[in-house]
């Protein structure tokens, strides 16, 4: 039905609203939970300690994950308009300007960017700039703490969680077309 009638109409800025705001909502929803998986995996011969409240770090790793993939679903224009709104929306939630967040962002990409090369798989990246933001390598058995790595069995459990933490731009853009507020 939705091919009959068409999608709805919104503009980068409602666009920006939506997602900033479901983001934060699912990671405040669901950080407990991550944190939680973290402490309880028996991967780690020391107990992590991750705190329930400690969601700033995780919150930074899910939207500069989630930012890399906004390219991929919008025009050149068009995804540039909708990180610009995000960035608006989201540097007050962290006590920044815009620049600032904007270049925190940066960091952070580049940051999980570096932890998984050679790969370019951004779930793989989100999943160990989590491990490594939140400093688990020490609580790994010696093997794994000594080469500097996080175990593998470890991510992969990880990388299964984080995907509840992408948002899914296909799904969105059935249902809704970004469209410039000139257009409409």
């Amino acid at each position: 039905m939705l091919t009959i009638f068409g999608r709805k109409k919104l503009t980068p800025e409602r666009t920006a609203h939506i997602f900033t705001h479901t983001i934060i909502e699912t990671v405040e929803n669901g950080f407990p939970e991550v944190a939680g998986f973290i402490n309880d995996s028996p991967e780690f011969v020391i107990h992590p300690n991750v705190d329930e409240e400690d969601i700033g770090r995780f919150l930074m790793i899910v939207i500069a994950g989630n930012f890399n993939y906004i390219p991929q679903h919008f025009t050149d224009g068009q995804d540039k308009e909708v990180i610009e709104h995000c960035v608006q929306k989201l540097a007050p939630v962290f006590e920044m300007t815009p620049t600032e967040f904007a270049v925190k962002v940066r960091e952070y990409q580049s940051f999980m960017s570096k932890v998984n090369a050679p790969s370019k798989n951004t779930l793989y990246a989100m999943s160990k700039a989590v491990f490594f933001k939140y400093d688990l390598i020490d609580c790994q058995d010696e093997y794994f703490r000594n080469m500097k790595t996080p175990n593998p069995i470890f991510c992969k459990n990880l990388d299964e969680i984080m995907r509840n933490f992408l948002w899914d731009w296909e799904a969105f853009n059935e249902k809704y077309k970004v469209i410039s507020q000139a257009a409409m």
